[in-house]
């Protein structure tokens, strides 16, 4: 079946979104042609204050309508802790626990030299300078538990550990309601190196 022009462009564009396959972009481009006129124009309009709107903060490089972010211009936010993670998105699950009450800085990547990422494609010269005009007394590093957010934690440990703060990692392990049977000898491991008194 031949698709009219707009609708292919549509289905084109819909497919460079992550997570979007050929088919799923199709079931999309024809949700908003069944759609009313107005559904779409909502959309597009809100695609476009995205664009024009939303930016990243020039201290910690999360994502905000206004510069500097909501959290590093907080007095109730504790600057002498630094939650380091990955993407801006992770911001919102640290965030979502209600624990954590200091700053963050997102690198915007991880180290992955296969990929072509290394340390000058992330913000890592930016944390360097904000723990090094000091104030800070822990960099917390919670980038994911993969090969290249380990590397990337080990990498920015050494960089950190000599600028006199101290450096922690994330624990990782069983994700609560998992049964133990289905956990792999890293996960355990993490999960017993994790412990904490009860």
């Amino acid at each position: 079946m031949s698709l009219p022009e707009p609708l292919a462009r549509l289905i084109e564009q819909l497919q460079k979104l992550p997570g979007i396959g050929a088919k799923g972009a199709q079931r999309l481009a024809f949700h908003v042609l069944k759609n009313p006129r107005d559904d779409a124009e909502r959309l597009c309009e809100a695609i476009r204050d995205v664009k024009e709107q939303v930016t990243y903060c020039s201290v910690c490089h999360n994502i905000t309508a206004v510069d500097p972010c909501v959290y590093c211009t907080s007095d109730s936010r504790d600057r002498r802790l630094i939650c380091v993670v990955e993407e801006p998105q992770n911001v919102m699950v640290v965030e979502k626990t209600r624990e954590f009450r200091g700053m963050y800085h997102v690198l915007m990547g991880v180290l992955s030299p296969l990929h072509g990422v290394g340390p000058d494609d992330l913000t890592i010269k930016g944390l360097l300078e904000r723990v090094g005009a000091g104030g800070v007394g822990e960099v917390i590093l919670a980038t994911s538990p993969t090969v290249e957010g380990e590397a990337t934690a080990l990498y920015l440990a050494r960089l950190l550990k000599p600028l006199g703060v101290r450096v922690t990692r994330i624990a990782m392990g069983i994700p609560v309601g998992s049964d133990l049977e289905y956990a792999d000898e890293v996960t355990m491991t993490r999960a017993m190196e994790g412990r904490r008194d009860i």
